[in-house]
């Protein structure tokens, strides 16, 4: 069976977030083995410089690459990336898996991003789009598209 890695720096706190991804979570094991990789965001000042935000990114960078499964697609979620369609996004799943690959890794980087070698790991850089959102409702749409691609791949009528 397919295994799908989401690494999100961060941790959820609020009930509603949960919930949704916990329930994403769930669907999405009828499909793959999912796993959920919570890891702490680096402290930063209230007004950190460029110099301490890299110096922040860097140190999570050691731990991102530390906990990508070894011979995984990694996937990085950044604003300069290609958007793709529900549609296009099950496509690039499903060609995954036909080139051989047993899993994929996901990552949501910080609320200041991520190192420039994390991205430079990646096998593909995924936009969601122009529009900012909270690191936590990005989360919840990123599990909520992966249940869609799953869902679209096997013919599911979620996807309509």
């Amino acid at each position: 069976m397919f295994e799908i890695t989401l690494i999100a720096m961060g941790k959820l706190k609020e009930k509603f977030y949960l919930s949704a991804a916990e329930e994403y979570a769930k669907r999405l094991s009828g499909y793959c083995r999912f796993q959920l990789l919570e890891l702490p965001e680096y402290r930063l000042s209230d007004n950190p410089s460029p110099a301490e935000i890299e110096a922040g990114l860097e140190k999570e960078a050691d731990i991102i690459l530390s906990k990508i499964p070894k011979g995984a697609w990694f996937c990085v979620f950044t604003p300069e990336g290609k958007e793709l369609s529900s549609s296009d996004f099950a496509q690039k799943l499903k060609e995954i898996k036909l080139s051989g690959k047993s899993s994929a890794c996901f990552l949501i980087g910080s609320s200041f991003g991520m190192a420039q070698r994390v991205k430079a790991k990646a096998d593909f850089k995924l936009s969601m789009g122009k529009m900012t959102f909270p690191h936590h409702l990005a989360r919840i749409m990123v599990l909520e598209q992966l249940y869609r691609g799953e869902a679209i791949q096997a013919g599911s009528k979620y996807h309509k």
